[in-house]
């Protein structure tokens, strides 16, 4: 009987063991199934922190971008402040160059038939007036005709004009 006693206690310790084994292999499951679950929090959370950065990043990009469109727009909008300011003083610059021309032509024309000789030099700096005063005098008059102090009747201003007022004339 105690053989019988010894099989049957073999038995019992070998599915007493099967029990434990198996007790073992799920308690190593359910840790290795709650790491996954943790690893797999982690890395959502780690791919949800990446997301909100790079959201954050595209709205800071988006910021700067806006900005310097903004910067653009207002450069832009100079330049052709500036470029149309250009276009009056070239505009001006012509007009003054075509009076200055004429006042040369008077002048040569007047110089042609009397002895004084006023002469408007054009130079590429600035614009100089050089009076010679010979002997002589225009049309019989006085003599410091041609000084520009004595002109007060003859003077006009020259006037600064837009573009637009350059063609009326």
């Amino acid at each position: 009987m105690s053989s019988s006693t010894g099989i049957s206690s073999g038995i019992q310790n070998s599915a007493g063991s099967d029990e434990d084994l198996q007790q073992i292999t799920d308690l190593r499951k359910r840790k290795r199934m709650i790491s996954n679950r943790e690893s797999a929090r982690r890395s959502r959370m780690k791919k949800q922190k990446h997301l909100d950065d790079m959201k954050s990043q595209a709205n800071q990009l988006r910021n700067e971008n806006n900005q310097i469109l903004t910067n653009i727009n207002i450069t832009t909008q100079l330049y052709l402040n500036i470029e149309a300011e250009n276009s009056v003083l070239r505009a001006q610059f012509n007009e003054l160059s075509h009076r200055l021309q004429s006042l040369n032509d008077i002048i040569n024309c007047l110089n042609a038939s009397t002895n004084c000789s006023p002469v408007l030099e054009m130079d590429d700096d600035y614009y100089a007036f050089d009076y010679q005063m010979m002997s002589g005098n225009i049309g019989g008059g006085d003599p410091d005709f041609l000084n520009p102090w004595n002109l007060i009747n003859f003077n006009q201003p020259i006037m600064a004009y837009s573009p637009a007022d350059v063609f009326m004339y």
